[in-house]
C-alpha cells in the first residue's frame, strides 16, 4: 500500500535537514582546515624570521649551555661553602675561621676535632658505597681526558659529603677540589639531560671545572686556562671560548651572591734597579727545586698510609689526629692556609715563627692528603710558595739591604712560582696570581720567576701534581673510551626525515617539531635523495594556494654534500667547507641514510687531546 502524501513530505523534510547538516559540517571542517593552514603559515614565517635574524648556530647554542654550566657551578660553590661552615660550627661550636677557632677551643678539642672529622669522612665513604651502588668515584679530570664526559653523581656526592667533614674539621686540605667536582657533576648531568654527543659532553664538564676554579678563587681567566692548559692540553678557541663563558658567568654569579672581590690585598711594588731580576731568578730556582720535593712527599705519605693496611676510617682518623697534634702548638696548620697567606702578605710574621709554621704545615698537608682525605692541594701549594718566598725575602733583605726589596712582594711572586712548578702550567699560574691580587706591577718578576721555576721543576720531576693522578687513573681503568677517528663513531643517528611525497603541511610541521635547518628526504628503503632547507620554503609562505600542491620532491636539493660513515673525521671537515650548514647527512656504502654529522663535534674531536693520560703536563 503506497505511503500517504503527508509521510512523503515528512521524509523529504528529514532528508533536506540531513543534507543541510552535512553541508554545515563540511563548511565548518573546511574553515577549520583553512585556520590550521593559516596558523601553520604564521608559525613557519615566525620560525624563518628567527632563523634569519638571530642565526642560532650550534656554536651559539654551545656557548649558551656553557653559561648555564657556569651558573650551576657558582650555585654549587655557594652551597658547598655554606655547608662547610655549618659542619665547622657543628664540630667546634664556633663561627670563627678555622685557625682562629683552634686558638679558642681547649687543647683536647684541637686534637680530637680533626680526628673526629676524619673518622666521620671515613664512615661516609664506607657506608656511602651502598648509596653509590656500583658507581666508582670518577673525578672531573678523568671524565674529560679518559672518559666519556659522564660523572657518576651518587659517588661524587658521597665523596663531597666526606670532604665537608675533613675541611670543616680543620684538615690541612683545600676546598677547591670538591668545588670543581661538584660543578663538573652538575655540568655532566646537564649534558646527559641534553643528550649531547661525547665531545660536547666532555666540553661541558670542562666548562663546569672552569666554573669551579673561577668560583673558588674569583679568577675566571685562570679558571679557563687551568682547564685548557692542564686538562685539555689545548687553547684552541673551539674549546677555550666555552670555558671562558662558563668561568665569567660563574665569577659574576659569585660577585652577586657573595660580594666576592680580590682574594689578597698586596703591597705596591716598584722596581728600583733591573738587577732585582737576579733575585727573582734565584727564587725561581729555589722554588722550582722545592716543589718537586713537596709533590714527592705527598706521594710518599700516601704510600705510607696505604702500607699501614689500616681500614679507611682509621686511616682518615689517624691523618686528622696528626693534624690536631700539630695544631696544639701551631694552629696555623689547620685549614687550607688562606688566612696565614693573608698574614704573610701583610707582614705579620717573623721569619722564625714562619719557618716553624711552614714545616708543620708541610707535615700536616702530607698527613691529610696521604691518609686519603678528600679535598685539594691547590691552596696549600699557594701557602708553601708564600712561605718559601717570604723566608727567602727575609734572607735577601739581610744579605742585600741596599736593594730595599720587600719580603711581602717576594712572597707574592713565590706563590705563583710554586704553583707553576707544581702544576707545570706557568701561564695559568701567572694569570691566577694577577687575578687574585689585581697587581699589575708584579707581572715582570712574576713571569720570569714562574717560567724559571717551571723549567727547574720539570728538569727534576717529569710529572706534575695532576698528570701523576691522571696517569694512575688511566692505568687503573682497563677500558678507556676510544678516540673517535671515523665519522660513524661521532654521528647522531635517526635524523628527522621526509618522504618524496610529503606535502607542504608535513614539511612545515616537521620544521616546527625539529630545531633543524635541513630535513633529509629519503626513499622508502632508506636511500638518501636530497635535502629540503628551511629557506627553500620561504617563497611559498606568502602563496598558500601554491603551497597546497607543493611536495618535498619539488623543492629538494639533490646536490647537498654527504659523507660516508667509514670516512675519517678529517674528510668531514673538508665537506663542511663546501656548505654553510651545521650538519651533513651520513650514508652507508649503499647511499642509505644512517645519521647526521655535526660540525661542532668534528672540530671538538679534532681539537681535543686523545683521551689517554699524559706522562707530563
Amino acid at each position: 500500500m503506497p505511503p500517504s502524501p503527508p509521510d512523503d513530505a515528512q521524509a523529504a523534510a528529514q532528508q533536506a535537514a540531513q543534507a543541510e547538516e552535512r553541508r554545515r559540517v563540511r563548511l565548518s571542517f573546511e574553515r577549520l582546515l583553512n585556520v590550521s593552514q593559516q596558523q601553520l603559515m604564521k608559525l613557519l614565517r615566525r620560525r624563518l624570521w628567527l632563523q634569519e635574524k638571530l642565526h642560532p648556530t650550534e656554536w651559539q647554542v654551545t656557548l649558551f649551555w656553557s653559561a648555564v654550566a657556569g651558573f650551576l657551578g657558582a650555585l654549587s660553590a655557594v652551597a658547598f661553602t655554606s655547608l662547610t661552615e655549618g659542619v665547622h660550627e657543628l664540630l667546634t661550636g664556633s663561627r670563627a675561621g678555622v685557625v682562629e677557632t683552634m686558638r679558642l677551643i681547649p687543647a683536647w678539642a684541637v686534637v680530637l676535632v680533626p680526628a673526629a672529622g676524619g673518622v666521620a669522612a671515613g664512615l661516609i665513604l664506607k657506608f656511602g658505597q651502598r648509596f653509590a651502588g656500583r658507581q666508582s668515584a670518577t673525578d672531573y679530570m678523568e671524565a674529560i681526558v679518559i672518559g666519556s664526559g659522564r660523572i657518576p653523581a651518587r659517588a661524587s656526592l658521597v665523596k663531597t659529603a666526606a670532604s665537608l667533614f675533613t675541611i670543616g674539621s680543620g684538615g690541612s686540605i683545600g676546598r677547591e677540589g670538591p668545588l670543581v667536582q661538584l660543578a663538573a657533576v652538575a655540568s655532566s648531568r646537564l649534558g646527559r639531560w641534553l643528550s649531547l654527543s661525547a665531545p660536547k659532553q666532555r666540553l661541558l664538564v670542562a666548562c663546569g671545572a672552569s666554573a669551579g676554579i673561577a668560583s673558588a678563587y674569583n679568577a675566571p681567566i685562570a679558571g679557563s686556562f687551568f682547564v685548557a692548559e692542564i686538562i685539555l692540553g689545548t687553547i684552541a678557541m673551539e674549546s677555550l671560548g666555552p670555558l671562558v663563558i662558563a668561568a665569567v658567568t660563574a665569577a659574576l654569579t659569585m660577585r652577586v651572591m657573595t660580594s666576592a672581590g680580590k682574594l689578597y690585598a698586596v703591597p705596591s711594588y716598584e722596581m728600583h734597579t733591573p738587577w732585582e731580576m737576579v733575585a727573582y731568578v734565584l727564587l725561581g730556582l729555589i722554588v722550582g727545586a722545592l716543589a718537586p720535593w713537596f709533590l714527592r712527599s705527598l706521594r710518599a705519605a700516601e704510600n705510607f698510609f696505604r702500607g699501614t693496611k689500616l681500614p679507611l676510617v682509621l686511616r682518615l682518623g689517624a691523618g686528622g689526629l696528626i693534624v690536631g697534634a700539630l695544631a696544639v702548638k701551631v694552629p696555623e696548620v689547620c685549614g687550607n692556609g688562606y688566612s696565614v697567606v693573608v698574614g704573610v702578605l701583610q707582614g705579620n710574621y717573623v721569619w722564625t715563627a714562619l719557618l716553624l709554621i711552614v714545616a708543620c704545615k708541610w707535615l700536616a698537608t702530607c698527613a691529610s692528603f696521604g691518609s686519603g682525605a678528600p679535598g685539594g692541594v691547590f691552596t696549600p701549594s699557594l701557602f708553601m710558595g708564600a712561605g718559601a718566598g717570604f723566608l727567602y725575602g727575609q734572607a735577601l733583605q739581610t744579605l742585600w739591604p741596599s736593594a730595599a726589596i720587600d719580603p711581602r712582594t717576594i712572597a707574592m711572586v713565590g706563590m705563583g712560582a710554586f704553583l707553576s712548578a707544581a702544576s707545570h702550567a706557568p701561564v695559568m699560574a701567572i694569570i691566577m696570581l694577577f687575578e687574585m691580587t689585581l697587581s699589575y706591577d708584579i707581572i715582570l718578576p712574576l713571569m720570569v720567576c714562574s717560567v724559571v721555576a717551571y723549567f727547574t721543576a720539570k728538569s727534576l720531576e717529569g710529572e706534575s701534581l695532576y698528570s701523576a693522578s691522571l696517569k694512575r687513573k688511566a692505568v687503573e681503568q682497563a677500558a678507556t673510551v676510544p678516540v673517535a677517528v671515523r665519522v660513524g663513531e661521532l654521528m647522531r643517528a635517526d635524523p628527522p626525515t621526509l618522504a618524496r611525497t610529503a606535502s607542504f603541511g608535513e614539511i612545515g610541521r616537521a620544521f616546527l617539531a625539529n630545531r633543524v635547518n635541513n630535513l633529509y628526504v629519503t626513499e622508502p628503503d632508506g636511500r638518501f635523495v636530497g635535502v629540503v632547507s628551511l629557506h627553500d620554503i620561504k617563497p611559498f609562505l606568502q602563496q598558500p594556494d601554491i603551497a597546497e600542491v607543493v611536495l618535498a620532491n619539488d623543492i629538494l636539493r639533490d646536490d647537498f654534500p654527504t659523507i660516508r660513515a667509514d670516512q675519517p673525521l678529517s674528510d668531514g671537515l673538508k665537506r663542511f667547507r663546501e656548505v654553510s650548514a651545521e650538519r651533513i647527512p651520513v650514508l652507508d656504502a649503499e647511499a642509505k641514510l644512517l645519521g647526521s654529522l655535526s660540525k661542532t663535534d668534528v672540530l671538538l674531536a679534532l681539537a681535543e687531546k686523545a683521551p689517554v693520560a699524559p706522562t707530563a703536563a
